[in-house]
């Protein structure tokens, strides 16, 4: 058995964001926000429960962002990871958020 470990390359490199929003999946919905983001994906960290299969297609909708819709591709305890479903106006709205909205977040110290 080989010691190596089989790892996973993102298709886009991915910018750590704080762009806060509200993810829905059918009666669902709650408050969260975007800690990164690619023009393929994103992971959120929400603020409550919230149950979609992997598969499962979710709208998240943001003041910075719009309408996106992606589908679920992992959840663990209050993080969620989506794969964007990429159409022209997906990537206009994720272009323009870099292009205008964007700045490097730095972490902060917990004191």
């Amino acid at each position: 058995m080989s010691g190596t470990l089989s790892t996973h390359k993102r298709g886009a490199d991915r910018s750590k964001t704080r762009i806060f929003g509200t993810v829905h999946y059918v009666n669902q919905s709650v408050k969260g926000r975007v800690v990164d983001l690619s023009a393929t994906g994103m992971a959120l960290e929400l603020e409550g429960p919230f149950a979609a299969a992997k598969g499962s297609r979710v709208k998240v909708q943001s003041e910075d962002l719009g309408h996106i819709e992606g589908i679920v591709q992992w959840q663990h305890r209050n993080r969620l990871g989506l794969q964007l479903q990429l159409s022209t106006n997906t990537l206009a709205q994720i272009s323009s958020y870099f292009r205008f909205f964007h700045e490097d977040v730095k972490p902060t110290l917990a004191g």
